[in-house]
Order: C-alpha cells, then structure tokens, then sequence
C-alpha cells in the first residue's frame, strides 16, 4: 500500500512540469489526493464494509471533482492531471501508469450486471473530455485523442482518434506520452481523398463532354485514346482513396 501511494506521488513529478515542489503536489493536486481517498475506500470495499466506502468516494467527489467508484481497480503510479469531472465506473480496471486527463468518462451503455466497465493496459494515456464506454480492452500504450469516444476493443501500441474513435496504428514510432500535438487527422485525410475524388470526376466529365462533341473529329477521338493510360492510372488512385475511405467508415480497424 504504502509503495503504490508512493508511486503516485513521484510519477507526478515526471508527467507535469509544472510540479514543483512535493507540498505543492501533496495539497494542491486533485488527482492525487482523490486517488488517496479511493485506495482507502477500495480496501473497505474489499472487505465488504457497507456505506462507508461510498460515503468517502462521495466526500472526495466533493473536494477534488473527481468521482471514483469503491469499486474500482485502479494500478500504481496512475496519474489523473487536473481531473475535474473524471467519472471512473464501479467495474473499471486501470492498468499501471496510466495518465488521464479532465472530463474523462470510464462508464458503462446501459444497466447491465456484472463487468460492465473498461479494463484499461499499462501506459494508458486517455485525452481530455474523452468517453470509453462499456466492457471493453484497451491494450498497453494506447493513446486516447482527445474528445474522442471509445467504444470497441483496442488492441495495444495504437492511437485512437474521432467520433466514434478510430484505430490508427503508429508502427515503430515512439511517442511521449504528453505529445497531444501529434496526432494524426484522419478525418481530414478522407475528406482531402473525396475533394481529390470529385475533382478526378469533374475532369473525366469534362474530356467526356469535349469528346461528345468533336464525335466527329478523328483528331479528338485520338487524343482520347492516347489519354487511356493516364486515366488507367487514376483509377487505381481512386481504388486505393476508396480503400482509405470505406476503412474509416468502417471504423479503421475497430
């Protein structure tokens, strides 16, 4: 006990730079201090002690903004930055290290029995505003974008963005766990792929309306055919734009 308590007041110092000193860090820091109310509150929960567990959860929700549930497994050295309005289910398991930001959601969808909470793997790192919802795995190293809303399985060493949170895997690259800024858009890489689909559209319409009419001029007719190969190529660039969109439809994975 007394080693996880420690855990979570030093892994303090190597997320935020703006940890300075240890009085500062033991007073003026929500996280940790919600994290010690619950550690005592999930022991008397462990051993079957009624009302008195919920009675602290509910007094360190008062105090911290931070509501987590008696119930809930929580790893060593987890940090929750600022985290006014984190809400952690009864179920929930968060693995060691993970780092959670303001207005995370780790909920349920409905009113089902038994686990019904996220299991979170080590090195967790879940964004601002973020929204994991209901009985699922979100694997080791897995970075949650902000305001995103999770909804599926994750596997590990992948980064998850978007409404519903998409998959986007980052092989062989490693990123700090505090990077925010370098997360990829894949929404804006389908809509940049439909603006060039429909601009491919617009110039096949127009050679078609140009070859309609000069239907009568060989020269035209020619140019047309000697342009077959281009237009070959362009349509596998258009396969492979819609192999992109079509897979985040699909969800990218999830």
């Amino acid at each position: 006990m007394l080693s996880t308590l420690l855990t979570d007041f030093r892994i303090i110092f190597e997320r935020d730079p703006a940890a300075r000193n240890w009085l500062e860090v033991l007073f003026c820091y929500p996280g940790l201090q919600a994290l010690l109310f619950h550690r005592l509150a999930h022991r008397l929960h462990i051993i079957a002690i009624p009302f008195f567990p919920r009675l602290i959860s509910h007094i360190a929700r008062f105090l911290t903004g931070i509501e987590i549930h008696p119930g809930a497994t929580i790893g060593k050295g987890v940090f929750i930055d600022h985290g006014m309005g984190v809400v952690i289910g009864e179920t929930a398991i968060i693995g060691d290290y993970a780092l959670i930001y303001q207005g995370v959601t780790l909920g349920g969808t409905g009113k089902e029995s038994g686990k019904r909470h996220p299991t979170l793997g080590e090195n967790v790192v879940v964004g601002a505003g973020s929204k994991v919802l209901g009985n699922i795995q979100i694997g080791n190293n897995v970075r949650i974008g902000a305001g995103s809303v999770v909804l599926r399985d994750v596997p590990s060493d992948c980064t998850v963005v978007g409404v519903p949170g998409r998959i986007v895997y980052r092989s062989g690259v490693k990123v700090s766990p505090l990077e925010h800024s370098n997360l990829p858009d894949s929404e804006a890489q389908v809509i940049r792929a439909l603006v060039d689909r429909i601009e491919l559209l617009e110039q096949q319409i127009q050679q078609l309306q140009q070859l309609q009419s000069s239907a009568k001029t060989p020269v035209m007719v020619g140019k047309f055919v000697a342009n077959e190969g281009e237009e070959i190529e362009n349509k596998l660039r258009c396969n492979l734009r819609d192999k992109a969109i079509q897979q985040f439809l699909d969800g990218a994975g999830i």
